[in-house]
C-alpha cells in the first residue's frame, strides 16, 4: 500500500491550550507542531501521487465553478437561477449516492474513480465547446451541471473511501487533513486565476483548462501500487447492502450525530456559497475579479484550518475540535453577513473557510475513526449524500429567498439556524466532546 512509512515524533513539551478555548473542553496540553508530522501522508507514494494529481485538477474544478457561476450571473441577471444550477447538479446526490457507496464496497475503488474523473472531463470539454462557439445558454449549463452531479455521485464514497488504500490506519488523520489542504489550496488559486482569465480571455477558457487538468489526476490513480482489497463474497443484493449501511448509522450514536451536524450545515450554512457571485455584484458593487477574490478569500481560510489540523499530528481530542467547528463556523458567518467594503468581506470569509474547514475536516475524520472497514463506502455514500444532495436543496431555498427578502438577510437566517443546531448539539450529546 505504501513504499515508506512515516516516522514517529519523539516527544517533546507542548504549549498549553488557549483559555479561550478551554470552555469547548480543549483543556489537555496541545500537541506540538511540526513540518514531519503536518506531511506525514506525503512520505507514501500512493498518496503523492493522489496529492499532486488531485491539487492539479481542483485548481481546474473551482476555475470552472467560480467562472460557471459568474457566466449564469451574466446570461440571467438572476439570484434564483444560480439556485437551480446548484440544485441540479445536487439532484444525482439523492438519485445515485446511496447506491454508489454499495458499489464503492464491491468494486476496486481505483477503477471507480479513473472512469468518473474521465466522465467530468469529458463534461468540461463540452460546456468549453458551447462557449466558444457562442452556443451557451443557461439551459446547457443546467443539463451539463446535472450530469456532472451524476458522475460526482458515484466519485465522491470512493473518493472518501480511497484514503485507507493511500496511507496506513494510523495517518488516515492526516491524510484527511491534506486532503482538505489540497482542496483548499485550489479554492485559494482556482478562483482567483478564474477570475482574472475570464477577464481577459473569457470564460470558454477556464472550462478547456477544468478539461485538462483531470489528466493530471487521472494519470496518478493509474499510476499508483495499490494493493488488492480482500472482500468476502456477497451473496446479498445491492438493496439488501444499503439497508445494512442504512441500520448501521441509525444505531450508531456518534456517527448519527456526526452526520446530523452536516446535514444542517449543508443545508443552512453553505447558502453563502452559492450567493457569492450576486454578493460580489449587488453587495459589494464588484465585478468577475470580485467573485474570484471572495471564492478564494474563504478558500485561503480553509486551507489554513487544515494545515493546522495536520500539524496537530495524531492528536486525541478530535470530538472538542468538531464541536469548536460547529461555533465557530456560523459565527463568523453572521459577521460576514454583516460586513460590507471588499476588503472586511474578504477578512471575514477568510475566518468563515476556517470555520467551515474545522467542522467539516474532523467530521469527515470522527466517521473516518468510527466506522467498520466492510461499511466504509457505504457509510461514507452516507455521508458524502448529506453533504451534496443537502447542499443544492440550500441553494436553491437561498436563490429562492434572496430574491424576495436580500442576500445579506438569507445569509444572517441560515447562519442562525446553524448556530442554533450546535446549541442543541451542545446540550444533547456532550459525549461528542470525549471523543479522542
Amino acid at each position: 500500500m505504501a513504499d515508506d512509512v512515516a516516522t514517529e515524533n519523539t516527544a517533546s513539551p507542548a504549549p498549553q491550550v488557549p483559555r479561550a478555548l478551554a470552555s469547548f473542553g480543549l483543556a489537555r496540553p496541545m500537541p506540538r507542531m511540526s513540518l514531519q508530522q503536518t506531511f506525514a501522508a506525503l512520505h507514501y507514494r500512493n498518496y503523492r501521487l493522489w496529492f499532486v494529481g488531485q491539487l492539479v485538477s481542483l485548481v481546474g474544478t473551482w476555475m470552472q465553478s467560480t467562472a460557471q457561476g459568474y457566466l449564469v450571473f451574466q446570461l440571467t441577471n438572476s439570484p434564483a437561477y444560480l439556485g437551480y444550477v446548484g440544485f441540479a447538479a445536487g439532484i444525482p446526490s439523492w438519485i445515485f449516492m446511496l447506491y454508489a457507496g454499495v458499489i464503492a464496497d464491491r468494486m476496486p475503488r481505483r477503477t471507480l474513480l479513473v472512469i468518473t474523473q474521465t466522465t467530468m472531463m469529458i463534461l468540461a470539454f463540452i460546456l468549453a465547446a458551447l462557449t466558444f462557439m457562442h452556443l451557451v445558454q443557461p439551459w446547457h449549463i443546467v443539463v451539463l451541471a446535472f450530469a456532472l452531479g451524476v458522475a460526482n455521485a458515484f466519485d465522491a464514497p470512493a473518493r472518501q473511501a480511497f484514503v485507507l488504500e493511500l496511507v496506513e490506519r494510523e495517518d488516515m488523520t492526516n491524510a484527511i487533513a491534506l486532503n482538505s489542504t489540497m482542496f483548499n489550496s485550489a479554492t485559494v488559486v482556482g478562483p482567483a486565476v478564474a477570475g482574472l482569465t475570464y477577464a481577459v480571455l473569457g470564460p470558454a477558457w477556464c472550462f478547456t483548462l477544468n478539461g485538462l487538468s483531470f489528466i493530471a489526476v487521472i494519470v496518478a490513480l493509474l499510476m499508483m501500487r495499490i494493493k488488492p482489497l480482500i472482500t468476502e463474497a456477497r451473496a446479498t443484493s445491492a438493496m439488501e447492502d444499503l439497508k445494512e449501511g442504512l441500520r448501521y448509522v441509525i444505531s450508531h450514536p456518534i456517527i448519527r450525530t456526526v452526520i446530523g451536524v452536516v446535514s444542517v450545515t449543508s443545508l443552512f450554512g453553505m447558502a453563502y456559497a452559492t450567493l457569492i457571485p450576486a454578493w460580489a455584484v449587488t453587495v459589494l458593487g464588484g465585478d468577475a475579479t470580485t467573485n474570484g477574490l471572495l471564492q478564494s478569500a474563504r478558500g485561503l481560510g480553509a486551507l489554513l484550518g487544515a494545515l493546522m489540523i495536520a500539524a496537530l499530528g495524531r492528536f486525541r481530542f478530535k470530538g472538542k475540535l468538531l464541536t469548536l467547528g460547529t461555533f465557530v463556523f456560523p459565527a463568523l458567518l453572521l459577521v460576514f453577513a454583516v460586513v460590507r467594503g471588499v476588503p472586511l468581506s474578504l477578512l471575514a470569509l477568510v475566518g468563515v473557510g476556517w470555520g467551515f474547514m474545522i467542522l467539516f475536516n474532523m467530521a469527515n475524520t470522527v466517521i473516518q475513526t468510527q466506522v467498520s472497514d466492510e461499511l466504509r463506502g457505504r457509510v461514507m455514500g452516507i455521508y458524502t449524500l448529506t453533504f451534496f444532495g443537502l447542499m443544492p436543496v440550500g441553494a436553491l431555498l437561498a436563490g429562492a429567498v434572496a430574491d424576495r427578502i436580500s442576500e445579506p438577510i438569507t445569509v444572517i437566517i441560515s447562519a442562525l439556524v446553524t448556530l442554533g443546531f450546535a446549541v442543541l448539539i451542545w446540550l444533547r450529546v456532550p459525549q461528542l466532546r470525549t471523543l479522542e
